[in-house]
């Protein structure tokens, strides 16, 4: 796929901001949107190959070519129009619905363990549970303090609940004590929500997330269709406490590091997807959240996660 191409099929869809009063090799701020999740996350794959400065990162092996890597800021303007799923996702349907399940219902907060065998955190156990499910007894060490975890969601709901207009509605990740040295650490930072009043008079719940690092191909699109479920969740809940229509509004993702990394191209990963985007027609790579086959795998999703929960309780 030539530059030209790329440039053209971004024209009214991406913009690399002040790209021109860079220094040599320095990172471009990039500025893509779209109607729909797979409208959005395609131009930002294609502005990150396009724009992307080439640099090193600490996942290289000897062969690998540098990685592209942008600062984004991505805008989704209607997050669950439908198609909502593009055909590129790194997995399956069912996986994707898992994902969800974590993010949303914290579904494997249990696989968070500190000691090696597990995860080193989970995004729900942080946004509705911070420091998270073992990070208080390492932060104070032997000090004998009783603290209560911090359910920020619920929080922020509250927040809105009472002054919808506020720009306090957040929550964060982010533990220095844990997190610094940790070779993992969470790649979300923030969330940050607000209402607006649309022409409808009704009003909508508003959504950005801040990510200190993003994989373009491998995880962005999965994360952008899970934090949108997140940011439904939150509307419905708004709505029950206010007991007045609350909408999905557009959703936002900030990454400071929104990264094609070098084995991908080494491997032809991305180049797939570019010539999918060059030689097929839009239509034939997006599919719909209810389209049979993705609800009969989101269907086999919720099936497996309530057995492993009946696993869990059994004696």
């Amino acid at each position: 796929m030539s530059s030209e191409f790329i440039r053209q099929k971004l024209e009214g869809k991406a913009i690399s901001l002040g790209r021109e009063d860079l220094k040599s090799n320095e990172i471009p701020s990039v500025a893509v949107w779209g109607k729909t999740i797979p409208e959005t996350w395609e131009n930002a794959v294609l502005a990150a190959w396009e724009f992307g400065t080439h640099i090193p990162t600490e996942y290289d092996q000897d062969v690998d070519p540098q990685s592209r890597d942008v600062t984004l800021m991505m805008t989704v303007a209607d997050p669950f129009a439908e198609p909502r799923i593009h055909l590129a996702l790194p997995c399956g349907y069912l996986d994707l619905a898992v994902y969800v399940a974590e993010v949303v219902g914290g579904v494997h907060d249990s696989w968070v363990n500190r000691e090696g065998h597990g995860w080193s955190y989970s995004y729900h156990d942080r946004l509705f549970n911070w420091p998270g499910k073992y990070n208080w007894d390492e932060i104070l060490g032997s000090q004998k303090i009783e603290i209560q975890n911090v359910n920020q969601i619920d929080i922020l709901i509250n927040k809105l609940v009472s002054a919808p207009y506020t720009r306090r509605a957040q929550a964060i990740t982010w533990v220095p004590q844990i997190d610094q040295p940790d070779p993992e650490p969470p790649c979300l930072q923030r969330i940050w929500c607000r209402l607006v009043k649309s022409d409808d008079k009704n009003y909508l719940l508003e959504m950005n997330t801040h990510w200190r690092s993003n994989d373009a191909l491998k995880a962005a699109f999965m994360n952008t269709y899970a934090f949108t479920e997140l940011q439904k969740m939150i509307a419905g809940e708004i709505e029950k406490r206010m007991d007045k229509p609350i909408g999905v509004g557009r959703y936002v993702g900030v990454m400071d590091s929104f990264h094609l990394y070098g084995s991908y191209e080494r491997k032809n990963q991305i180049q797939t997807l570019l010539n999918q985007v060059e030689k097929m027609p839009f239509e034939r790579r997006v599919v719909r959240s209810d389209n049979p086959m993705v609800m009969a795998e989101f269907a086999k999703a919720r099936e497996k996660l309530a057995q492993e929960k009946a696993k869990a309780i059994l004696p």
